[in-house]
């Protein structure tokens, strides 16, 4: 993505796959938005593992990834052909969040300058609040991943 504060345009998402070394924690499958209010507090409850501190503040890596999870899964849900697939990734110190649909005719994009309420900040959000993002294709689905530490 352009440095340039006054990007206009669109801008792509590189194609890469998240780093190999994730085992699945964590899979939801939704059809429409009712779904994501149970699947932010299952999420939740499983990067927290029962932890009340971090429940009751949603500070740190929890807030960010719910957030994430949940822009991701708003733009699959909008933008993609159903089913959305939300998925949970660790290795024990980092975690993968997946968010998969299967409309393969279009390509993540970093929002340029919008007017406000235009939409289309997910991208932003997800690189600003991970250590990571990417997006790849499959033959049937189009998966964007982030990359969150366990801690912080």
């Amino acid at each position: 993505m352009s440095d340039d504060p006054r990007q206009t345009d669109d801008e792509g998402l590189e194609p890469s796959r998240p780093p190999a070394r994730f085992q699945p924690v964590r899979r939801w499958v939704l059809v429409d938005t009712d779904a994501l209010a149970e699947v932010r507090r299952e999420l939740l409850d499983e990067i927290t593992a029962g932890d009340a501190e971090h429940q009751d503040t949603l500070e740190g890596i929890p807030k960010r990834m719910i957030l994430v999870a949940s822009e991701l899964a708003t733009n699959a849900l909008t933008h993609g052909l159903p089913p959305t697939i939300v998925s949970l990734g660790s290795d024990g110190h980092d975690y993968l969040l997946d968010v998969a649909d299967h409309d393969l005719s279009s390509q993540p994009r970093f929002a340029g300058q919008r007017a406000p309420g235009l939409g289309g900040f997910g991208l932003q959000i997800a690189r600003r609040l991970s250590q990571e993002v990417g997006w790849y294709a499959t033959g049937t689905t189009k998966h964007v991943w982030a990359v969150f530490a366990a801690q912080g």
